[in-house]
């Protein structure tokens, strides 16, 4: 009886988002044979509906040095520059790269780009692709060169249950179906663990398994108290609810509103601060939302959010729209340098599963899908520099663990927009084991900061700036780490 297939290649990409989409291109072009392995048919994972576009100094009054102060900025004083300065500098060129891939970018009636404004940004520097519909655009366009590229093979439906590691190196993956495969480097591009709280912008397999995968390795995580919280998710409309709405359309004109029907924040300020103000206006009011009124804002800008809310029996255009902040992106991950190589030889990680130091305490509006395209491209090129380790015999696939109703529930009381000591260390003992390590991160960070607001410990620490939370190999409890 024959026993599971084993496969061999020169890079394995675990996770068919935007990043690993990009990454498998990019080593494919240098002639590389690469194995894509998406749990998910292709062209439907969590890039696919992401809102927001992408962040590039493109005007004629930009610059990378501004994107990277704006992004410096919303990271509260915890940005590694050396990461910030790659992305804001390669941006631009990432851009241009995918238009040669043929993405089509929203264009002004002169054939220009079409540049957003998002929270945090001091310049119009977003472009989007079919108005909200960028995800949905880029991921679809890539994965359909993805299956034209001969030196891609495409493995749909299958979940990586574990890494292969041999000598210390990494130098494959297996999959649940006992299925291995063999190469120079794995790349995690596996997405963030989002959907592991109650309430969630993201879809159901966002559960940080690529940082489990990655832990299990012996690799470091760091930052994972770092949830940002997105201000305006819809709530209490039926079959929409955390669906996200794009502060793009802030950028256009439109408004949060409390009961009253005043103003209260300023829409345009970085993710965390009106995350809050939303927060603190329910909690004052006691009502379950506030209201989003973009009913001055043309319709055919954002076609893919005012078409979803007509489905849903709410039209935006004469309507407000109730919203609630809800967990969307985790700045923390496993840790990475500035080509996308962890502490484990062999083993990259991209995009929201990697933790380079570039956002901070606070991810600026945008900034996520350049960081695929950047540091997907950086990865791929250094990991087929990898020697071909010698793989011996796979390891057994074990079975994934998945969180309860129980864990996500716990997570969003006691590790969501405001937190305690109390609740974190209840958190600390739930079964699943981010759960965990988020609350154990939570609990070493004394202090507010961004996305991570205590209120035993309501200010800011200026001793911590630049300190990351971090979990070494298979340590139990994280310490601080400064990064520059």
């Amino acid at each position: 009886m024959a026993g599971p297939e084993r496969t061999e290649t020169d890079l394995v990409v675990v996770g068919a988002g935007a990043a690993g989409l990009y990454a498998a291109l990019t080593a494919a072009g240098t002639g590389a044979r690469v194995a894509l392995v998406s749990a998910t048919p292709l062209a439907r994972t969590a890039s696919y509906w992401a809102q927001g576009g992408l962040a590039a100094a493109l005007a004629a009054d930009d610059s990378p040095d501004l994107h990277r102060e704006d992004t410096e900025r919303a990271g509260r004083d915890l940005v590694r520059t050396s990461a910030a300065t790659v992305l804001c500098r390669e941006a631009p060129r990432t851009v241009g790269d995918l238009e040669r891939l043929g993405v089509h970018f929203d264009a002004d009636r002169h054939g220009n780009l079409a540049l957003g404004l998002e929270g945090g940004h001091s310049r119009r520097r977003v472009v989007h692709a079919g108005g909200s519909a960028t995800g949905r655009r880029v991921v679809r366009q890539l994965s359909a060169v993805v299956v034209e590229t001969a030196g891609v093979t495409v493995i749909e439906g299958a979940r990586a249950a574990t890494l292969w590691v041999r000598d210390g190196r990494c130098v494959g993956v297996v999959c649940e179906d006992g299925r291995a495969i063999h190469a120079r480097a794995v790349i995690l591009a596996t997405g963030g663990s989002a959907a592991l709280w109650q309430r969630t912008t993201n879809p159901p397999g966002s559960l940080g398994i690529g940082l489990l995968l990655a832990r299990g390795a012996g690799a470091a995580l760091a930052d994972l108290e770092l949830m940002q919280f997105h201000p305006t998710a819809v709530t209490g409309v039926k079959g929409r609810e955390g669906f996200l709405v794009t502060e793009a359309i802030r950028g256009e004109g439109a408004t949060l509103l409390d009961a009253d029907g005043e103003r209260f924040v300023e829409e345009l300020a970085p993710r965390d601060e009106v995350a809050r103000a939303i927060w603190s206006k329910m909690a004052e009011s006691g009502r379950p939302s506030v209201d989003l009124d973009m009913r001055a804002v043309d319709p055919a800008l954002f076609p893919n959010v005012v078409s979803a809310l007509r489905e849903a029996g709410l039209d935006p255009a004469t309507e407000l729209v109730p919203v609630a902040p809800a967990a969307h992106y985790g700045m923390g991950g496993v840790v990475a340098d500035l080509d996308g190589a962890t502490t484990v030889p062999g083993l990259y990680a991209v995009g929201e599963s990697a933790c380079t130091g570039l956002h901070g305490a606070n991810r600026l509006a945008s900034n996520s899908l350049s960081e695929c395209f950047v540091f997907g491209a950086r990865a791929a090129l250094a990991a087929l520099s990898e020697p071909r380790g010698e793989g011996g015999e796979p390891p057994a696939a074990p079975a994934l663990e998945q969180p309860s109703r129980e864990t996500r529930a716990a997570l969003w009381r006691h590790a969501g927009l405001v937190r305690d000591a109390d609740g974190l260390h209840a958190l600390a003992d739930d079964p699943h084991p981010l759960a965990r390590l988020i609350a154990r991160h939570a609990l070493l960070r004394t202090e507010s900061r961004g996305a991570h607001r205590r209120s035993d410990h309501p200010a800011t620490d200026p001793g911590l700036d630049l300190h990351h939370s971090v979990t070494r190999g298979d340590a139990d409890e994280p310490v601080f780490d400064r990064w520059i």
